[in-house]
């Protein structure tokens, strides 16, 4: 991994008009640290000291329960890590991977809260990232516990094509057991749900790479659960 301090307008250009000297600030207090996949971008645990905006690549986030780790969404960039943590808690609740060679700017908290005070329209843009995580987090939760397997994987293969890959031809992100993880199941279950999908003609399967063939009836299964 490699710091390098560069130019971070790209962070906050797309979401909110910032001053000049405001953008000079944020540029003099951060850097940008390379992740390889499965680096670990976040630690649980950990004293966190610093708002993490994930600027490319994909990473997972999870959290240790009682018994096992447990996969609680996938994010992409661009978009803020553990925001919920560093304001709220100072101890980091969850762990973030990345999944994807990706980069992070690390940019300085009291940096951060001078900007979230001096920008109403950049807190207003935070503010309202927060709520929709939680809604977000809401939705997966009655949707994971009240699914079958089949409408979990479709939810889960949608996921990937529509939000996180934008395309209906994709490589996997992450493993068969990971993703049994995400949904409570084991990978065996993961495996033949799969091989069904493929028998129906939902899906092509090439290794890791997965063509969806027939999206209406993939939004159908997830649909009816």
């Amino acid at each position: 991994m490699k710091n390098e301090c560069i130019d971070c307008d790209c962070v906050l250009r797309s979401s909110v008009q910032m001053k000049d000297c405001q953008l000079e600030l944020l540029g003099g207090s951060h850097a940008v640290v390379k992740f390889k996949r499965g680096d670990t971008i976040i630690r649980q645990g950990v004293f966190s000291t610093n708002v993490i905006f994930l600027r490319k690549g994909m990473a997972k986030v999870h959290l240790s329960g009682p018994s096992r780790e447990q996969i609680v969404k996938l994010v992409k960039a661009p978009t803020y890590l553990g925001l919920p943590t560093t304001f709220g808690d100072k101890i980091n609740q969850y762990s973030v991977t990345a999944v994807t060679e990706s980069e992070v700017c690390f940019i300085d908290i009291e940096v951060f809260k001078k900007l979230l005070a001096e920008n109403n329209d950049f807190s207003a843009f935070i503010l309202m990232e927060l709520c929709k995580s939680e809604l977000e987090a809401y939705r997966r939760c009655a949707s994971r516990t009240q699914k079958q397997l089949r409408g979990n994987l479709a939810d889960v293969l949608l996921e990937f094509s529509e939000h996180l890959f934008e395309s209906d031809r994709f490589l996997l992100p992450l493993s068969q057991s990971d993703i049994g993880n995400w949904v409570d199941a084991g990978r065996e279950s993961i495996n033949r749900a799969l091989s069904e999908f493929i028998a129906d003609g939902i899906i092509r399967m090439e290794g890791k790479q997965v063509t969806i063939l027939d999206k209406k009836l993939l939004q159908l299964i997830s649909q009816n659960g």
